[in-house]
């Protein structure tokens, strides 16, 4: 399985470990035609603003849409999680609107409040090490929102059918089960 992983800005590299871990080869995705040898996406964490900056200037916003048109899998972590999202709480404007929820930016509070925490996800056996750093969190969620795991009651995993994305850094750990999720949705979209 080939996953790509946006290569614009933030934890690129750990991303890439982590889907090796998991048993699938990673490609650092920097020009939108990489995306037609894909299996799946993976938009990092990073900075929202100037990722989404970046997908405009290097016109990565409709290569975008049609990759997810084609319901190949995309995975927002942190950073990610905003720009897949509809609405972004505080801002007119969201950058690629694919998942039906509404998200706060850095609604954990600043870098120095960053923690790791362990949790239950559905569809994982056993829970996942996350750390969350200047995390968003999901306000709100549409009908096919799915929530897979929540952090002291607030939403900080979901999925809504090829689409998966989470408040937290499951690539800066030595635990790469929600790589394995994801390459399992890959997987199933391959057929």
């Amino acid at each position: 399985m080939k996953i790509g992983v946006l290569a614009l800005q933030g934890a690129v590299a750990e991303h890439m470990k982590s889907i090796t871990l998991a048993g699938g080869e990673p490609v650092a995705v920097k020009r939108t035609e990489q995306l037609q040898e894909l299996d799946g996406l993976i938009i990092p964490g990073g900075e929202s603003t100037v990722i989404g900056r970046l997908m405009r200037k290097y016109e990565f916003v409709d290569a975008l849409h049609d990759f997810a048109a084609q319901r190949k899998p995309m995975f927002g972590t942190c950073a990610g999680m905003i720009v897949l999202a509809e609405r972004i709480e505080g801002q007119e404007e969201a950058h690629l609107k694919l998942m039906d929820m509404t998200v706060a930016r850095n609604a954990f509070g600043r870098q120095r409040e960053s923690f790791e925490t362990d949790l239950s996800v559905q569809g994982i056996d056993e829970t996942v090490r996350a750390v969350f750093i200047r995390a968003p969190l999901v306000t709100a969620v549409g009908p096919e929102v799915e929530v897979l795991s929540t952090y002291k009651d607030e939403i900080v995993t979901v999925r809504q059918e090829h689409l998966l994305a989470c408040s937290y850094h499951p690539e800066l750990t030595h635990d790469y089960r929600m790589h394995s999720y994801f390459l399992d949705m890959a997987r199933e979209a391959r057929g």
